[in-house]
């Protein structure tokens, strides 16, 4: 098992109109960019914006489907992740997530 990120595609429509994209996951997005080897480490899914979110869902529950969201393997302890009740699996969102790939796979952290 690997840890597994799943981002949301661009450019959907809603309620308040659109395209829109994810802003955290661009933020996500981006930092794959910079450093292309850690889409290596990662099983990478990309959804669509329209819940629910089946492969969320099966992995940390109904409660946690929005993204990016990082479900973690559990072969690097992060004390700042969360435990999805119903699952029991480790996760991080949003901007959480950058802090970890920096320190599990050596790329560079954000500056303050």
């Amino acid at each position: 098992m690997t840890d597994r990120l799943f981002l949301l595609n661009p450019d959907w429509h809603d309620d308040d109109g659109g395209p829109w994209f994810c802003p955290a996951g661009a933020f996500v997005e981006g930092v794959l960019a910079f450093y292309p080897a850690l889409k290596s480490h990662l099983d990478i899914t990309r959804l669509d914006h329209p819940r629910p979110r089946p492969p969320v869902i099966e992995a940390v529950g109904e409660a946690h489907q929005s993204c990016p969201i990082l479900v973690l393997d559990g072969a690097f302890d992060w004390p700042d992740a969360e435990t999805s009740a119903a699952t029991g699996r480790r996760f991080l969102q949003d901007h959480a997530i950058i802090p970890y790939l920096a320190a599990r796979y050596g790329i560079g952290r954000p500056h303050p």
